[in-house]
């Protein structure tokens, strides 16, 4: 109905899943990371786990996940686990495609069906994954049934990956004593929490974006009522901001501000408390008299008061300081795959799936990973890097002991690091504890860029050259000249190397060109907070 309103092409906050409208946050990029880590590297054979609360995106994030499945995988998914162990392995044989008829009833008949298909995987060269949705559904007795099927390997590896995607109950699930053995076999956790203020206002950017809209109808204080209605959850988000657009509609305003998404949020979510007010708003205003005038009668009938005895003040207990580098420290070296965990993660950031290149080739970081996608090893200090804005890994070494770990973000003294999917908040002067400034980092560069590009050079790379230059100048038609690398360029091209402390030689190398990368609006970017 509001669609010609707002001069949209279709409705943009639809529940339904829809590929064009998936948008990914950090956090979501980085749960995508570890679920693409869990079926690359295998995580030697042990769960993947990944939880967060109704609406925040874990069945968005599975269907993503099964769009960039490796060729050599074959998945069994299983969307409805309330299922007994038998009828859960006769899913997971079903999914997969086995003939098990004469086996349906029997646990041995079935899985012996399914080790056979999976040893035939494995000389085949294919990789099995299992994946459980809603999994907080699953009974303690199909949950070790999962368990159990983990059991089923080779001398040298294990055959079938298991990922669980579920809500926050499945943690506490697995917090059990009788599921222990389950939960030690977890190597990889992700908890998947709502958006953030700034990340809610660009999803509904993004959505009415590709819904059409040329101009957003909601104001900042309606995108800030938004934000605090829907808690952040892009379900809540969509229900609500939905209705808000209908209230606009019939208002026939183009503007939507506070007070509609208050209004929207009210009838969208019976259980907030404006709802329980003018529901019962009487019994409590009677209830709260009721209270007030008991307190009075008790102030006046109380006895008279003891003559004050000062207590001993005990010292208040002091918190134990946490060494946050010797934590870190400590588990490098001890978790297997973990650099290729920390590479499955920057990939993922710049939207990088095994179609395009397999983790392990990206880890050699070549000069070029494949046509338009760089990389780079080198040394730089904290304050170096964090001019080129971008994530990227840090190659860290405590007594000995060596591992990677993505730098997430920064915030004044401090900053947030991912390791093998734990995160970690050190100060600088932590950081420089582990790290002695050794990195790697990729970038987006046009495929017919080659580098070095220097005094004299022409071609398309020299042009994309001149193009980054002029924007960050603010002078666009600066960019539109000839295709050349003069002098004036040359000259342009060393200021930029001295803001970005690099050797001011005018010719664009690797470095640089990583430097010209980052000028551009695309792309990843560092947080600028760390909680």
């Amino acid at each position: 109905m509001y669609l010609e309103h707002y001069g949209l092409k279709e409705t943009p906050f639809s529940i339904t899943p829809d590929p064009r409208y998936v948008f990914l946050s950090e956090r979501h990029r980085d749960a995508l990371a570890h679920l693409l880590y869990g079926i690359g590297k295998g995580g030697s054979g042990g769960f993947v786990q990944l939880t967060g609360e109704v609406g925040t995106g874990k069945t968005t994030l599975c269907r993503l996940l099964l769009e960039q499945l490796p060729e050599n995988t074959r998945v069994a998914l299983v969307l409805n686990p309330k299922l007994t162990p038998v009828e859960l392995v006769e899913t997971v044989c079903e999914e997969l495609k086995l003939d098990i008829e004469g086996r349906r009833g029997s646990l041995k008949a079935l899985v012996d069906a399914l080790n056979t298909f999976l040893l035939d995987a494995y000389a085949q060269g294919l990789r099995v994954v299992l994946i459980v949705d809603e999994a907080q559904n699953l009974s303690v007795e199909a949950l070790e049934q999962v368990r159990l099927l983990t059991n089923l390997e080779t001398p040298t590896q294990k055959l079938l990956q298991i990922i669980l995607l579920g809500q926050p109950e499945l943690r506490r699930l697995l917090e059990r004593e009788d599921l222990r053995q389950l939960a030690q076999r977890i190597t990889a956790r992700y908890h998947l929490t709502p958006l953030n203020g700034e990340e809610c206002e660009a999803y509904v950017r993004h959505r009415m974006a590709v819904a059409g809209s040329r101009k957003l109808p909601f104001s900042r204080l309606g995108l800030r009522a938004l934000y605090q209605r829907s808690g952040g959850i892009p379900r809540l988000i969509n229900v609500i901001a939905d209705r808000a657009l209908m209230a606009g509609f019939a208002r026939e305003t183009d503007s939507i501000g506070e007070r509609l998404v208050d209004l929207a949020a009210d009838e969208t979510l019976p259980g907030h408390a404006r709802y329980y007010l003018r529901r019962y708003g009487r019994w409590v205003a009677l209830g709260l008299l009721l209270v007030a005038a008991g307190a009075g009668l008790w102030w006046r009938q109380r006895p008279p008061p003891a003559a004050p005895v000062t207590p001993a003040v005990a010292a208040p207990p002091q918190a134990p300081v946490v060494d946050a580098a010797a934590v870190l420290g400590a588990r490098l070296g001890t978790v297997d795959g973990a650099d290729l965990m920390a590479w499955t993660q920057l990939l993922a950031r710049w939207q990088v799936s095994s179609r395009d290149v397999s983790v392990a080739d990206a880890a050699r970081c070549q000069t070029h990973v494949f046509p338009g996608f760089d990389c780079l090893r080198g040394h730089a200090t904290l304050e170096q890097l964090l001019r080129f804005d971008r994530p990227l890994l840090l190659e860290l070494e405590y007594e000995g002991r060596r591992g990677l770990a993505l730098l997430q973000g920064v915030a004044d003294d401090t900053v947030r690091l991912d390791f093998a999917g734990i995160g970690y908040r050190l100060t600088r002067t932590e950081l420089r504890r582990v790290w002695q400034g050794g990195f790697a980092v990729t970038w987006r560069a046009p495929a017919d860029a080659p580098v070095p590009l220097r005094l004299g050079d022409a071609g398309n790379g020299v042009s994309w050259i001149k193009q980054r230059l002029a924007r960050l100048d603010g002078n666009v038609e600066a960019g539109l000249g000839p295709a050349f690398f003069d002098a004036a360029l040359e000259e342009r091209v060393r200021k930029l190397q001295i803001a970005y402390g690099l050797t001011a030689d005018g010719i664009v190398g690797q470095e640089t060109l990583f430097a010209l990368s980052s000028l551009g609006a695309d792309g990843p970017r560092l947080a600028r907070t760390v909680d």
